[in-house]
C-alpha cells in the first residue's frame, strides 16, 4: 500500500496551503494524490460522483482508508439522502484524517455531522451559497468546525456574479473574519481550473493570499507545488523575517513603536517557513 507523503503527513491540517481533491470514483487516482506535493487529499465523494456510482465510490474509499491510507472526504451535505450513508460509513474509517461537509449553511448542520463521526473528526465547513455566507460566524463558532472553505463555482451559481476577484471579496472576506471570530486556522479558498495556465494560478493564489486566506483547493495534482508555493512565505518575506529575528537576538533592535509587530510578524513568518521546509532550505 502506498505510503502518505511523508513531508505532507506530517504538516498540521491546520497550516495545509493545497488541498487536491480527488473523484473517489477513480480509484487509480488515490496512490498518485497521496504521493504528491499536496499538503491535504480529499476523495470526493460528492460533486464529482453521480448518484448512481456513490456506493461503488464509497466502497473504494472505505478499502482506501481502511487498507492504510489516509485522507480527507468530502461527503454530501445533509439534505442529501447521501449523507447518512457517508457519515455512516465513514464512522469506522480507520485512516479518516477529516470530512468535507458539502453545502453547510447552517451550524447544526456542522455539529450534527461531527456528532455522527468519530470523536474528535474534524469537519471543514465548505460554503457555498449566500445563505453560508450569511451564516459564516455562527458555522465557524459550531462545535465541530475546523475549518471554513469557499465553495467558489456553486457560490456563483447560487447569487450571479462573476469570477471577476472584486464580485467575490465580500464572500471572502465573510470568511476570513468569521474563521478569526471563531479561533480557526485561516479559509481555504476555491479551486482554479483544471487546465489553468502557471500565471493564472499564481495570480489566484495572490487573491487568494491577499484576501486572508491561507489554503486553496485544487482540481489537478499538477498544480499542487504552484499552490504551496503561492502560499508560503516568499523569500522576501524569509530574508526579512531572517533580518528582523537577528537583529532581536544581537540586541542591535531598534525600539520604536513599531517593534513588536515587526518582530511578531517575523517569528510567525520564520514559523510558517520552518513549518514548510523553506526556513533552512
Amino acid at each position: 500500500m502506498p505510503i502518505r507523503n511523508r513531508r505532507a503527513a506530517a504538516l498540521p491540517a491546520k497550516l495545509s496551503r493545497s488541498w487536491l481533491l480527488i473523484n473517489a470514483a477513480r480509484q487509480e487516482d488515490y496512490a498518485p494524490g497521496l504521493a504528491s506535493e499536496a499538503d491535504s487529499v480529499i476523495f470526493d465523494l460528492e460533486a464529482s460522483v453521480p448518484d448512481d456510482a456513490k456506493a461503488t465510490a464509497r466502497q473504494s474509499v472505505m478499502e482506501a482508508l481502511n487498507g492504510g491510507m489516509t485522507a480527507w472526504v468530502r461527503i454530501s451535505p445533509t439534505t442529501s439522502p447521501h449523507w447518512e450513508d457517508d457519515v455512516a460509513a465513514l464512522a469506522g474509517a480507520e485512516g479518516l484524517r477529516g470530512v468535507m461537509l458539502a453545502e453547510t449553511e447552517r451550524p447544526d448542520q456542522v455539529t450534527y455531522t461531527a456528532m455522527r463521526l468519530r470523536a474528535g473528526t474534524p469537519v471543514i465547513a465548505l460554503i457555498e451559497s449566500a445563505l453560508g455566507v450569511e451564516n459564516a460566524t455562527q458555522i465557524a463558532s459550531a462545535p465541530g468546525t475546523f475549518r471554513l472553505a469557499f465553495g467558489t463555482n456553486d457560490f456563483r451559481k447560487d447569487v450571479g456574479v462573476s469570477a471577476d476577484p472584486m464580485a467575490l471579496a465580500y464572500a471572502r472576506s465573510r470568511l476570513v473574519i468569521a474563521s478569526r471570530v471563531g479561533g480557526l486556522p485561516g479559509a481555504i479558498d476555491g479551486p482554479t481550473e483544471a487546465n489553468a495556465s502557471e500565471e493564472a494560478i499564481a495570480e489566484a493564489c495572490r487573491v487568494t493570499a491577499e484576501m486572508g486566506m491561507t489554503g486553496k483547493l485544487s482540481l489537478n495534482r499538477a498544480q499542487v507545488e504552484l499552490v504551496n508555493q503561492g502560499l508560503s512565505p516568499s523569500e522576501e518575506e524569509l530574508s526579512w523575517a531572517r533580518e528582523v529575528i537577528e537583529a532581536h537576538e544581537s540586541g542591535a533592535a531598534i525600539g520604536d513603536g513599531s517593534y513588536l509587530p515587526r518582530l511578531a510578524r517575523a517569528q510567525k513568518i520564520a514559523s510558517l517557513g520552518d513549518s514548510y521546509g523553506l526556513w533552512n532550505a
